[in-house]
């Protein structure tokens, strides 16, 4: 099945994606250095499904990404009146995430298999199932953040002649959704 491109369009010129491009997932890099920030320096790593080790091994990471054909990587905008203020700026992530799952619910209505990565860590739960040892209660809406994986996103704007920093007060998030 190929993605039929101008319907995407169509559907997505009614939501607020700033820009999108169509990568082939075979071509998208895995890289370990990501994962050693995500060890080093993250306070989620080890402690949610949507993080590293609980998504899997790097490996692991990079050979289901590379199973899918295609995928939809965009972003979306935010305004914040302090970008140093952490809470009001991840409190943006919220919608990010809803049109994430607005645009995968639309690619497995056009009959596509979806994997979504998207942004920072998982927040659905108080309390991850990850540290009770038990699954995830909610792996249909749980997205795995795209450094969890291995993508580095700054690598994928810059190739693909996209935005990465707009200025001013606004945050840029961004969304791989893989297909098949």
């Amino acid at each position: 099945m190929e993605l039929d491109t101008a319907r995407l369009e169509n559907f997505i010129a009614d939501y607020p994606i700033y820009e999108y491009r169509i990568l082939d997932a075979g071509a998208i890099a895995i890289e370990e250095r990501v994962r050693v920030i995500c060890r080093q320096e993250c306070e989620r790593y080890g402690t949610t499904w949507a993080c590293p080790p609980g998504v899997g091994s790097l490996k692991e990471c990079g050979d289901k990404i590379h199973s899918f054909s295609k995928g939809i990587f965009f972003s979306s905008v935010a305004e914040v009146s302090d970008l140093m203020n952490m809470e009001e700026m991840l409190s943006t992530r919220h919608a990010h995430e809803d049109l994430t799952g607005q645009v995968g619910e639309f690619l497995k209505k056009e009959g596509f298999q979806i994997y979504i990565l998207s942004t920072e860590s998982c927040d659905i739960c108080p309390k991850c199932a990850y540290k009770e040892g038990k699954p995830c209660r909610y792996p249909d809406r749980m997205h795995p953040c795209l450094e969890s994986h291995g993508v580095v996103v700054s690598d994928i704007v810059e190739e693909q002649g996209m935005e990465y920093n707009l200025g001013g007060n606004t945050i840029l998030w961004f969304s791989l959704i893989l297909i098949r």
